[in-house]
């Protein structure tokens, strides 16, 4: 295995670890009707989308704040957050993974799955 794949086989498996801590997080959280989506061959903005919801803008905050909490705990190197303050749709990417936490209302409108599930 020459030094190239051997580093894309390490930043495969980091994605991987990245996914099931979020994912474990947000079903920590109670989070509603969590999704995840492989963008594999769809887009290269990212590999993995994941989307879900909150019971209200209050909730889905604290599921965004819990989760932050958790990639800097685990040394995620690039976290950006938007969204937060108002708590209706809040979008945290890693590069890799994008995590969409949504109030319910607002999920509706934008309805991403539909659009991704291409």
């Amino acid at each position: 295995m020459s030094q190239v794949q051997l580093l894309e086989k390490i930043y495969s498996n980091e994605i991987e670890e990245n996914l099931k801590l979020i994912l474990s997080t947000l079903e920590d959280g109670k989070a509603l009707d969590l999704q995840v989506i492989d963008l594999e061959g769809k887009t290269n903005i990212a590999k993995y989308m994941v989307i879900t919801s909150g019971r209200s803008g209050f909730h889905a905050g604290g599921l965004a704040q819990k989760l932050i909490k958790s990639l800097k705990e685990s040394k995620v190197k690039y976290i950006s957050v938007e969204g937060l303050t108002e708590s209706q749709w809040i979008l945290i990417d890693l590069l890799d993974i994008i995590i969409n936490i949504f109030h319910p209302g607002v999920r509706e409108i934008y309805n991403l799955e539909k659009m991704w599930k291409i």
